[in-house]
């Protein structure tokens, strides 16, 4: 009997569009430029850590309890959610997840965020607002990383899901779940308009 590959220890995401995602994202667009010129604080750390950009992270990071329109995001993401937990067969053994964190990102050219992981959160996500031409795609590490060693590389023709990145392209009202473990950045945006998106995060209650 011959024998047979076969595929082990998975690491899944979630992705696809909201419905009705055009007229939220006329809604977001101006609220995060009217952040961005209120937020003092987010402005002074975007200096420093998000250069020709601007992040609520680390001011305003609970929008989705201030703003009714960042509240009608988190409604909208729920069900997909819900669906992605059903997809990871977690055992949630009675406890109940929650938002607990959610800002705003404002790329200008430039404006990358380097590779990075989510403590202490289960699931992990990203909301595209806006994706103008040049925008730079989502960049997933493979988990193994550290333990390939001698592993040979793989070559340019493999399939997306056996390459050491994923680069995902998305377009605006696009979405991307994730375990917050996993490991992942956004490379420098090229273009020459904001970049907007929305992260989130997700916690066992």
């Amino acid at each position: 009997m011959p024998g047979k590959t076969e595929l082990v220890f998975p690491s899944l995401i979630y992705r696809g569009t909201l419905k009705g995602h055009a007229q939220l994202n006329r809604e977001l667009t101006p609220e995060i430029a009217a952040l961005e010129k209120i937020d003092d604080h987010g402005r002074r750390w975007s200096r420093e850590h998000y250069e020709n950009g601007y992040s609520s992270y680390s001011s305003m990071y609970r929008l989705h309890q201030t703003s009714p329109t960042f509240a009608e995001l988190e409604k909208r993401l729920w069900p997909e959610v819900k669906a992605f937990i059903r997809k990871l067969n977690w055992d949630m053994t009675g406890r109940d997840l929650a938002m607990t964190t959610c800002w705003a990102n404002s790329m200008g050219q430039g404006t990358h965020h380097t590779m990075h992981t989510h403590p202490m959160c289960v699931l992990s996500g990203v909301y595209y607002v806006n994706l103008p031409p040049g925008s730079s795609p989502f960049k997933i590490e493979d988990p193994r990383m550290g333990y390939l060693m001698a592993a040979p590389p793989r070559k340019p023709s493999a399939p997306p899901n056996q390459q050491n990145y994923l680069k995902i392209h998305s377009r605006a009202g696009d979405f991307i779940l994730f375990e917050s473990w996993m490991r992942h950045e956004v490379p420098p945006h090229r273009g020459k308009q904001r970049r907007l998106s929305i992260s989130f995060n997700f916690e066992l209650v």
